[in-house]
C-alpha cells in the first residue's frame, strides 16, 4: 500500500507523538546509531580517494532516498503507521517555527556549549545520548542561523533556480559541476563565504551544531530535511518528464578523473545492494502530500 509523507506543519499531535516515540525506540534498540555510522562511513568528498556515493556525486539523491527508506522501514517495524515527515524550510524558516516545539524536534542550543535543552532529544531528558560522532560530546547541539556568522535558510527562488535546470547532472560529476539539478539542489557553488552554500548545504549550516558534518544524522531533523530534498527531486522529475532522470547513464571511462569514483545509472551504491535506476520512481511506495 502506498503511504503518504506529510509536511511536518500538517501533522496532528498524535502523529507527531507517534513519530517521536518510534525514533526514540529505534535509538534505544541501537538501530539509530548504526545509521549514524553508515552516514559517517560514506561521507566522502571530492578530495578523498575512492568511490563517492552519498555526497558530491550524482548518486546524492538516490543514495539518500534509499537511506531514508531504510530509516522509515525501521520505524514502521515499531509503529506501522509512522512515516517520515518533511520540513519545507522555505516556509518554516525561523527558530520560532512549530518544527522546533517542545513536543517535536526541540529548540535551539543554549549559548556557550550549544546544547539543546528542550524537547524529546535533549540530553537532559535522558533518552538521546550521542554515541557515534566524529568528535567528543554526548549531547545534541544546534546554533540556528549562526548569530556569530549569520546565514539564512534557502528561499523559494533558490529552490526554483534548481528546479528549472532541465539536466539531472553534468561532468565532472562533483561539487564543481556548474549546472545540473543535482549539484544545484545539493548546494555547491564557486562563490566564497556563506554564498558558497545553497539549498541542502545551506540548511545544514543554518541548523549548525551536529547537523554540520558527517555525523549530522545524530540530529533527527536530518530526516525531515532530507525528506524535503527527496520531495524536491520528485517535483523536478515531474517538471521535466522528457529529461534523463539520472546521469551519468554509463560509467566514466578509464582515464577520466571520475573513473570508479561515481555510480552510473546501473551500478550499485554501497552499502546498499541497489542501483540508482531502481530508485527513480517512488510512487509505488510513497507519495508526498
Amino acid at each position: 500500500m502506498v503511504y503518504t509523507r506529510k509536511n511536518q506543519r500538517d501533522l496532528t499531535s498524535a502523529e507527531r507523538r507517534a513519530f517521536v516515540n518510534a525514533v526514540l525506540e529505534f535509538k534505544r534498540l541501537g538501530g539509530y546509531d548504526e545509521l549514524v555510522r553508515t552516514h559517517i562511513g560514506f561521507y566522502v568528498s571530492d578530495g578523498d580517494d575512492g568511490l563517492r556515493v552519498a555526497h558530491m556525486a550524482p548518486s546524492f539523491l538516490p543514495w539518500h532516498r534509499q537511506f531514508l527508506l531504510q530509516f522509515e522501514r525501521s520505524l514502521q517495524q515499531i509503529n506501522p503507521r509512522v512515516t517520515v515527515p518533511y520540513w519545507d524550510w522555505t516556509r518554516d524558516n525561523s527558530p520560532a517555527s512549530s518544527l522546533w516545539s517542545d513536543d517535536f524536534m526541540g529548540g535551539n542550543g543554549r549559548r556557550g556549549d550549544l546544547q539543546v535543552m528542550t524537547g524529546p532529544f535533549a540530553y537532559a531528558n535522558g533518552h538521546w545520548e550521542i554515541q557515534v560522532n566524529v568528535s567528543e560530546g554526548r549531547f545534541l547541539t544546534r546554533d540556528m542561523g549562526r548569530p556569530n556568522d549569520p546565514i539564512r535558510l534557502p528561499t523559494p527562488a533558490d529552490v526554483n533556480d534548481a528546479l528549472a535546470d532541465p539536466v539531472y547532472d553534468v561532468a565532472p560529476w562533483n561539487s564543481t559541476s556548474r549546472t545540473g539539478f543535482r549539484n544545484k539542489i545539493e548546494g555547491w557553488t564557486p562563490a566564497s563565504g556563506n554564498a558558497k552554500f545553497r539549498n541542502h548545504n545551506q540548511v545544514h549550516r543554518w541548523v549548525n551544531g551536529l547537523m554540520l558534518g558527517a555525523a549530522a544524522v545524530n540530529d533527527p531533523v536530518f530526516w525531515l530535511h532530507h525528506a524535503f530534498i527527496d520531495c524536491l527531486w520528485s517535483r523536478w522529475q515531474a517538471a521535466h518528464p522528457g529529461s534523463a532522470r539520472y546521469l551519468p547513464a554509463v560509467p566514466p571511462s578509464p582515464g577520466d578523473p571520475q573513473y570508479h569514483r561515481v555510480a552510473a545509472l546501473d551500478e550499485p551504491m554501497p552499502p546498499f545492494d541497489v542501483r540508482p535506476s531502481a530508485l527513480l520512481d517512488h510512487r509505488g511506495i510513497y507519495r508526498y502530500a
